[in-house]
Order: structure tokens, then sequence, then C-alpha cells
């Protein structure tokens, strides 16, 4: 949603939203500023909740356990700049980095952030906001497929995001920026029937 004014001479103004104009909208729903226009994602589905579940519970246990820093879940606002606004599924924060925490939200770019793949947002995480985590600086991004059962790593270089690894069924995911931390794929997507 992007608000539109009538200029002097009756023809379209197109305004971009901001952060402030974010923080109007309701407490009952999730959204997200991209480039100063507003999304409501619906909710996701049972397949993702169960892959944030077990994904959150492995990273926050191996973080906590190291005293590495934070891991947050959705819906958490992520604030880049006044025009973009986004909720990750899931992120992590290096104590290095402990100062873009605040009471409300995070102020900057998290050291890891995962999206969890589902058909009404899929587009969006894997170019809009591929591009847009890239540019503000997140070190590392996962895009994680329920359905495919698959998590891609994508690691930042000079020309923006390269592909480390994509896992799948029978493998076992590390990452680059959280050394040391591992999670078999057979334990994190729901069990077929």
């Amino acid at each position: 949603m992007i608000r539109t004014n009538l200029g002097p001479n009756g023809s379209p103004i197109t305004t971009k939203l901001t952060y402030e104009d974010y923080l109007k909208t309701s407490e009952d729903e999730r959204y997200e500023l991209l480039d100063g226009e507003l999304f409501i994602p619906p909710a996701p589905g049972i397949a993702h909740q169960h892959v944030a579940m077990k994904l959150a519970t492995r990273l926050d246990t191996f973080v906590e356990e190291r005293k590495l820093g934070v891991v947050y879940f959705a819906p958490t606002d992520v604030v880049l700049s006044e025009t973009h606004v986004v909720q990750p599924d899931l992120m992590f924060i290096s104590s290095v980095r402990a100062g873009i925490v605040t009471s409300a939200n995070i102020q900057g770019a998290p050291d890891l952030l995962v999206e969890i793949r589902s058909d009404s947002t899929a587009e969006r995480d894997e170019t809009r906001k591929r591009q847009l985590y890239a540019e503000y600086g997140v070190r590392e991004y996962w895009l994680v497929d329920p359905e495919a059962r698959t998590i891609t790593v994508l690691l930042l270089g000079a020309d923006g995001y390269a592909e480390r690894a994509t896992y799948t069924e029978g493998q076992t995911l590390t990452s680059p920026v959280l050394e040391g931390f591992s999670a078999l794929l057979d334990e994190i997507f729901l069990s077929r029937p």
C-alpha cells in the first residue's frame, strides 16, 4: 500500500510510507514495509511454523550456550531505514552488534536472517528481500523451503550474496557466521506420512 494524493492539477502524487506511518498500523496484523510499500502477509502454514520452531530452538540453544548474542523470531521489526521495515522469520544478532537491539525493535542489519518460504512470500524473499538484505549488510541469509525440504545458505560478498550451499534431506546444515553450528535437516522438517 502506498499513499496516493491528488496534486494541484488533479494528477496523482504517490508518497512512500515511512516507519512513522508503519507505527500507526494495527498490532493485530503482521506487516512489512519495503521501499515505502506496506505488505500484509497471511498467517504462515503448519510446515512453516514447525520449521521455524525447530530452527529457532536449535539456534537459540547454540547461541545461548556460547553467549554469542541473541536470537529473535517474527514478529519482530527490523528497521533497516525509514522506508524498509521487515519481520524475518528468524534472526541472529551477535554480541558485538548488540547495540542495534532496542526495547521496541532492531535498528539495523542482523548478522543472520532466515526466511521460510511460503507461496505468498517466496518471490519477495528470493528477490526483493535478498537484494535489500545484501544492500544493508546482512552477512548471512538462509532461504528455507519446507515443501522442497531444502535450506539455501547465502553469504554476503563484495558483489552481493553468493550461494554457499543448498542443504537437503539427509544433510547437515552449517553456518559460516555461527561457526560450529549444525542441524540435521531430517530433524528440522515435518516427518512425511
